[in-house]
């Protein structure tokens, strides 16, 4: 099993839903940086359960991160920082019935085709909770990220089929504190009103999530096989929930001419002895081009399918290949959005400080400091 995301910068995960735990460890973070317990706590915050409104289950956890290395007085010291998030509120009973049952739209049968066991309870490391552990990883990461006078920002722009933008003008950066992480503050009660159907009617919904990175320098990423747009899409991707990633006009390229999709360059604000970055007249690209970013602002969407766990009746087999109909229970999110939000916040602020360090090394090489 792969738990490890990153070469120079990496976070390992461990944990269950309804285990001990779940934490990490972050490796390859400088020393010197301005860290706390309380820092990494507002980002986890914004996923734990239980504090998301109509769309949020019912399951309460703090969600409260415990340091146990890698800190003192308050800097890190570029040693691994490994993290702790103790699991509070577990009903593991809830899903004694489906522990010989494949639940659809779930990792069961994958799981047990695979592994040849698994841990059924709340789904086990297939969990949507194992995200708690990104968003703890991707706060050292936004750490880095600030340093370097990077930000990360992250937004709910579709739920349910209804895209915000046609209730309100766009204010993605005051995303973080509305409900929903919503694009705008009209579409808000729209939202609230679809996701309160939904639960009536026992089932769940999708949508879209906007992020984006701003102050990321030219020249990141890795060709051939690790372009950053690349790397970015695996690293969004590895969130169960996300179906499709888009970078910059996305789909909407393949509608395009190149005369339309292509960014025009404009004079840099300075010259030197290596290449500077130009501006760009516009940014269909999404701050990427040859899997290397141009310094333009990096734009992604994400689609968030529907949680698999609705409360209507489906249709499924056992691990004995018999025919069963199952009625799921326990306590589920109606919609991923808003707690996913923060966690592909999470996964781009990780993508980008590994990418970051990454060239940090190659130009110490170039200029034989290393």
């Amino acid at each position: 099993m792969s738990s490890s995301f990153g070469k120079a910068f990496t976070l390992t995960t461990y944990g269950e839903s309804h285990g001990a735990g779940i934490g990490g460890v972050v490796d390859g973070c400088p020393s010197g940086l301005k860290l706390d317990e309380a820092l990494i706590q507002r980002e986890l915050d914004r996923r734990k359960p239980g504090y998301a409104g109509t769309a949020g289950t019912t399951r309460r956890e703090s969600d409260t991160v415990h340091l146990l290395s890698g800190v003192f007085e308050g800097l890190t010291t570029g040693t691994p920082i490994a993290f702790h998030i103790a699991n509070e509120n577990q009903h593991s009973g809830d899903y004694a019935g489906l522990a010989a049952l494949w639940r659809p739209g779930h990792a069961d049968m994958g799981y047990d085709i695979k592994y040849g066991l698994r841990d059924y309870r709340g789904g086990g490391r297939s969990s949507g909770r194992e995200t708690a552990a990104r968003v703890a990883g991707g706060a050292i990461a936004l750490v880095l990220l600030a340093a370097c006078g990077v930000s990360v920002s992250a937004c709910a722009t579709e739920l349910g089929g209804i895209p915000a933008s046609e209730y309100g003008a766009p204010d993605p950066f005051g995303a973080a504190d509305r409900p929903y992480a919503a694009l705008c503050e009209e579409v808000i009660p729209v939202w609230e009103k679809l996701t309160a159907a939904a639960r009536s009617a026992g089932d769940t919904l999708g949508g879209v999530v906007r992020v984006e990175a701003r102050g990321v320098p030219a020249g990141l990423g890795e060709p051939v096989f690790d372009k950053l747009d690349a790397v970015l899409a695996h690293a969004l991707m590895s969130v169960g929930a996300v179906k499709a990633v888009e970078i910059g006009s996305g789909r909407e390229a393949a509608h395009m001419r190149g005369s339309e999709h292509n960014d025009p360059f404009l004079p840099p604000e300075k010259s030197g002895s290596r290449p500077q970055a130009p501006h760009m007249a516009s940014n269909h690209a999404g701050g990427i081009l040859g899997g290397i970013s141009t310094g333009a602002p990096i734009i992604v969407h994400c689609a968030i399918k529907p949680i698999p766990s609705i409360a209507v009746p489906q249709i499924s087999v056992n691990r004995q290949g018999e025919a069963v109909e199952l009625r799921i229970g326990g306590r589920h999110d109606i919609c991923a959005i808003p707690r996913i939000v923060p966690v592909l916040k999470a996964m781009t602020a990780l993508t980008l400080a590994d990418m970051l360090l990454r060239q940090c090394r190659m130009h110490a090489v170039q200029e034989g400091t290393v």
